[in-house]
C-alpha cells in the first residue's frame, strides 16, 4: 500500500512503525479493511506514556487507506472501530497527531495540557474516554523511531 507516498508530512516509515509495534507486543489495537481480499486500510493503536503518570492512554496511528479507496468511508470505519475497541478496553483516552479539521468529527480536540515535543499544538489532539484530564509530555513507544 503506497498510502503515504505523496503525503508531505510523512517520512515514509509508517509500515516500519507498525512492524516494530507488532514485534514488541505493543500493538494494542490493529484493525484492517479488506475489499475483495485486498488490504485497503489499517489503523494501529498503542500505549503512550504521559509524564504526569496518567495511565490507560493510547496513541492512535498510523492510520492509512490506500489512495484508490480514500473518500469512501474506510477511514471513518477504521476510526470508529479503534475508538470502540478503546472504549471496550476501558481506556482512559487517546491521542493522535493529525489534521484537526478531520479528527474533530471523532471528538478529538486540541488539548494544550498535553504536549508532544516538536509538534505544533493544533495538530496534537486528545479524546478523553474517562474523567481523567492528564497534563504533561506524551511519549510514544520507541517503535515510532523505526526507520526500517
Amino acid at each position: 500500500m503506497l498510502t503515504f507516498e505523496d503525503v508531505p508530512h510523512s517520512v515514509h516509515t509508517e509500515h516500519f512503525i507498525v512492524d516494530q509495534l507488532r514485534i514488541a507486543g505493543a500493538l494494542s489495537v490493529s484493525l484492517v479493511v479488506e475489499v475483495h481480499g485486498k488490504l485497503v486500510g489499517h489503523v494501529a493503536v498503542s500505549p503512550v506514556t504521559i509524564s504526569d503518570g496518567s495511565s490507560g492512554w493510547y496513541g492512535l496511528g498510523p492510520i492509512s487507506v490506500s489512495p484508490a479507496y480514500q473518500r469512501q468511508g474506510i477511514g471513518t470505519l477504521l476510526m470508529n472501530g479503534a475508538i470502540s475497541a478503546l472504549r471496550a478496553a476501558k481506556a482512559s483516552g487517546c491521542v493522535l497527531l493529525g489534521d484537526p479539521t478531520y479528527y474533530q468529527r471523532f471528538s478529538f480536540l486540541g488539548c494544550p495540557e498535553l504536549v508532544l515535543p516538536g509538534v505544533p499544538a493544533a495538530y496534537f489532539q486528545a479524546l478523553s474516554l474517562a474523567d481523567s484530564r492528564p497534563q504533561g509530555t506524551v511519549s510514544y513507544h520507541k517503535a515510532f523511531d523505526a526507520t526500517e
